[in-house]
């Protein structure tokens, strides 16, 4: 048999001819391996599933270690936290929910076809194709691939080159229990994930930044690939005037502890009361320093990734101070590219802090008047990927919930939405397109198959030619009505 024309567009990919035979030599054996096994039992898949969720348990220190060897330092308990247990607790629910997702959905057919079978079923896509950014780079890359595997497809996986350490002990991991034509790790020395998206997946999940995500999306368009971008944003903390600021700053405070502010969920920035903002801010230095009582060579802290980021965050704390924010440093610099949190008032509009996604140890802090005044700071900006609103006022919390928009929402605390895995997980508007937890993801990653079963005694013949009969006019009288005969051309 002949295979499929996939090549990759050779103007659009490196001019090393030999990166880009080889990517097309690892895409045509995955999609020759689906050709062979289209619809992989449910059993199957779990057995798949199963088997990672062991290995991510045996790998737990080699991964760890490797994740911190690749930011050059990194918490362990917080890499064993997102990156391990995350995955974990996604294979979990898959497998307690997978027999029940996979079913035929049973639908009524129109009153026209009334006694004929029609359902829907949920077909495998084909190859779907994972590019992972650095900051969580296992949860990131096995936590579409787990989705994917559920719903029986195979995976093409781009790790992030400035994470080798990671993509090495990953690469021997998945290779004990999966074949390269079921899970193929693309390493970072491979063409970069602009080149990898000019593939014609039949799926493509990006995580990354918005900017990056326009050009995912319009190379995946020349081949017609459906995509699922998950790209971060400005998410907001909203800190009502009725909810204790101690207890809010501590866990606003974790949310931009937790792997440095490097995360697409963190709090991005804070709204408080403006009576309390000089408290807020108090608070906040108290329990970072309770969580972090020292920066020099403790292990809970993690680095800024590579001198890269770390030039990005000085940066932004350099523009903010020439133009006029107050910085209160939460500490000393430790070891290497360890960074106290930075708490920020006195804010701009023309200051980076307030215009990009931090990604960082910097928590700007505004002062707010008016609930409509937050409502309004949030609708005029790109959609967040998430929001958090501290209150225990139901009313006023469902208020601001129905007029704005958000990927998700964890209400008095931060980000915890995103390690329940019922719900689904993704952005809106500039913050993402689509899911991958839960049952919206398995439906996303799937094909939904509409099939319509006649049975032998219906009789269809009423619809076909010749037109006019006395049954097809009653029809369309009963279903369509009459026409209004002042609209009829009367000539």
């Amino acid at each position: 048999m002949s295979e499929p024309c996939i090549v990759a567009n050779q103007q659009t990919m490196p001019h090393d001819s030999s990166q880009v035979d080889d990517l097309n030599d690892k895409f045509i054996a995955l999609q020759r391996a689906f050709r062979q096994e289209p619809y992989p039992s449910i059993p199957l898949r779990k057995e798949r599933l199963t088997a990672l969720k062991s290995q991510l348990s045996r790998y737990q220190q080699l991964l760890a270690d490797a994740m911190s060897l690749d930011f050059g330092h990194r918490s362990h308990t917080e890499s064993i936290l997102a990156d391990v247990l995350a995955p974990i607790l996604d294979i979990n629910h898959v497998l307690s929910h997978i027999k029940r997702w996979s079913k035929p959905s049973r639908r009524p057919t129109e009153w026209l076809f009334k006694g004929n079978k029609l359902q829907v079923r949920y077909q495998p896509k084909g190859i779907v194709g994972i590019i992972c950014p650095w900051n969580f780079p296992l949860y990131l890359s096995i936590g579409p691939m787990i989705t994917a595997l559920a719903a029986g497809n195979r995976c093409m996986i781009k790790m992030p080159p400035n994470c080798p350490q990671t993509t090495a002990v990953l690469k021997r991991m998945l290779a004990e229990i999966y074949s390269e034509d079921l899970v193929c790790i693309i390493e970072g020395e491979h063409p970069q994930a602009m080149e990898i998206s000019h593939l014609p997946f039949d799926h493509l999940v990006f995580t990354g930044s918005p900017a990056s995500g326009k050009h995912i999306m319009a190379n995946a368009a020349a081949n017609l690939t459906p995509v699922t971008l998950e790209l971060g944003g400005k998410s907001p903390a909203i800190v009502f005037d009725d909810y204790e600021i101690e207890k809010a700053a501590e866990r606003i405070a974790h949310g931009k502890g937790l792997n440095s502010g490097q995360i697409c969920i963190a709090p991005d920035y804070a709204m408080v009361p403006r009576e309390k903002v000089e408290n807020f801010v108090a608070a906040v230095q108290k329990a970072n320093r309770a969580m972090y009582p020292s920066l020099s060579g403790n292990p809970d802290i993690t680095n800024l990734v590579d001198e890269a980021q770390e030039a990005r965050f000085m940066a932004l704390v350099e523009d903010a101070e020439q133009k006029g924010a107050v910085i209160v440093r939460c500490g000393e610099k430790g070891e290497g590219r360890q960074y106290p949190l930075h708490i920020v008032t006195s804010l701009s509009p023309a200051m980076r802090i307030c215009q990009e996604e931090i990604f960082g140890p910097l928590l700007p802090v505004y002062g707010y008047d008016e609930l409509d005044d937050v409502v309004e700071h949030i609708q005029s900006r790109p959609r967040p990927l998430a929001c958090y609103l501290f209150s225990h006022d139901t009313e006023r919390r469902e208020w601001v919930l129905t007029h704005t928009h958000s990927g998700g929402v964890t209400i008095n605390d931060w980000g915890w939405h995103v390690l329940n895995h019922a719900v689904p997980f993704g952005g809106t508007g500039n913050s993402g397109i689509g899911n991958y937890h839960g049952e919206e993801g398995f439906r996303e990653l799937s094909h939904a198959r509409s099939v319509l079963e006649m049975k032998p005694w219906f009789p269809i013949q009423i619809f076909s030619p010749p037109y006019g009969g006395l049954l097809q006019r009653l029809i369309l009288r009963m279903f369509v009505g009459k026409p209004d005969p002042s609209l009829i051309d009367k000539k």
